[in-house]
């Protein structure tokens, strides 16, 4: 494993890290974002499935924060189903590339 990616992935970690008190979706975020690091140090992950992960995971993670700055903190339950449905979808793609046959 390469050095570069390895401080890339600590740094999205330290990204997450203050977002994880944030109730359910922060629980959630922690949950999968440890998923990642699972499949990286099995070597199920590869540097490019990693790095497409953690480019969605960011995404989400950077929409998630702009909703809250928007409502003074809070999510609406349309977004807090929105958000849902995204990290369903990003779970599922854990999942799948970590179990594809290499």
């Amino acid at each position: 494993m390469n050095r570069t990616f390895v401080v890339t992935a600590f740094a999205a970690i330290l990204a997450v890290a203050p977002l994880a008190s944030a109730g359910t979706i922060g629980k959630r975020r922690e949950n999968q974002q440890d998923r990642i690091a699972q499949g990286v140090k099995s070597g199920s992950l590869n540097p490019g499935e990693t790095a497409h992960l953690e480019r969605k995971e960011g995404a989400l993670n950077r929409e998630v924060r702009a909703e809250r700055t928007l409502n003074n903190g809070k999510l609406t339950p349309a977004e807090k189903k929105q958000v849902n449905r995204q990290q369903n979808r990003l779970s599922r793609q854990i999942y799948r590339d970590r179990h594809d046959a290499k």
